[in-house]
């Protein structure tokens, strides 16, 4: 017998189909928020979409140098791992799927947009792809090991609260701690562990200032260079989709809470706070800042965040 609510949970909420139309206004939102700080206009919250959907339409190109399966599977294959990611969000009562360990299979499906990005850039045989995937690569090592930290520190102090001696890493029992004992943000010992994680975001997406393996004015968008077309806007989408899955995962390891158990309006609460953490997360470090080189970035994440995290998981771990 087919369980009706699964699919609805896989397909509409807190599925595909929230997580594409969320995905298109926060990105729009994010946008129009850029623009208002440096004292713009900006283009129009759903200019996202078009863009898409003119990229849909458009004439797809493959360089006679690449190799054609793997050019034209890796957008799908990150745009997948994405979708799928949301399924283990909790979006506070509502989620599809869940485990012991979901936080480690959340944390191995975000490589897989950074994957696909450099595995497509490789199939491309672009010079420019080339040292874009080389970026990308560095970018990921970079932020990987603070992102650890901070789940980590998040498993031992809500494993310690819960009565249990070793780290979890349940979303379910994270959710369950912060509707006994209030959201983690309000806990003194967290509040590192979350300046980091939203450290951890930008770079985790791809954005500015920390766009390194793209950077369209040093080396015309690198791991891109040669994607057209649906595949492009496909990569575009990935770009929008992470945007919301990081913010979502802050959301649900920080932010969470009872709700309110209607959907409508559960799902609009948290969307409002994904919003307000891109605001802080990605907006406004977006508008004040100029790129980042790429031993820069790696040393700021090594040091600065990486001590952030460091410093809520020596205090979760003597349940501090």
């Amino acid at each position: 017998m087919i369980n009706w609510w699964i699919l609805f949970y896989i397909l509409i909420f807190p599925g595909f189909l929230f997580c594409l139309v969320a995905a298109f206004l926060l990105s729009g939102i994010d946008r129009k928020l850029v623009a208002r700080m440096q004292k713009r206009i900006g283009p129009p919250i759903l200019q996202n979409f078009y863009d898409f959907m003119k990229l849909m339409g458009k004439e797809t190109i493959i360089p006679h140098e690449a190799n054609r399966a793997v050019f034209l599977a890796a957008p799908v294959v990150g745009l997948l791992a994405l979708v799928t990611v949301v399924l283990f969000i909790p979006i506070y009562r509502f989620s599809a799927f869940g485990g012991i360990a979901d936080v480690v299979v959340i944390l191995y499906l975000l490589t897989v947009p950074a994957v696909a990005l450099i595995v497509g850039g490789a199939a491309s045989g672009s010079p420019y792809a080339g040292v874009g995937i080389s970026r990308e690569m560095v970018a990921v090592l970079s932020y990987e090991l603070p992102l650890v930290m901070v789940l980590l520190a998040i498993g031992k102090k809500v494993g310690l609260a819960l009565g249990e001696n070793a780290v979890t890493f349940s979303m379910a029992n994270i959710a369950a701690y912060q509707n006994l004992f209030g959201p983690l943000i309000a806990k003194w010992s967290m509040i590192p562990a979350a300046l980091a994680m939203l450290l951890v975001i930008p770079c985790e997406v791809g954005c500015h200032p920390f766009d390194v393996a793209e950077a369209e004015t040093e080396i015309c968008e690198g791991p891109l260079v040669e994607y057209s077309g649906a595949p492009l806007g496909i990569f575009k989408l990935n770009y929008y989709l992470k945007m919301f899955v990081m913010t979502a995962l802050f959301t649900a390891l920080f932010l969470g809470g009872r709700g309110t158990g209607y959907i409508a309006l559960d799902a609009l609460v948290f969307f409002l706070c994904c919003v307000c953490v891109t605001a802080v997360s990605m907006s406004l470090v977006r508008a004040v800042t100029a790129r980042l080189k790429v031993e820069q970035v790696f040393k700021f994440y090594w040091t600065v965040v990486a001590g952030l995290a460091l410093i809520s998981l020596v205090l979760a771990w003597f349940g501090l």
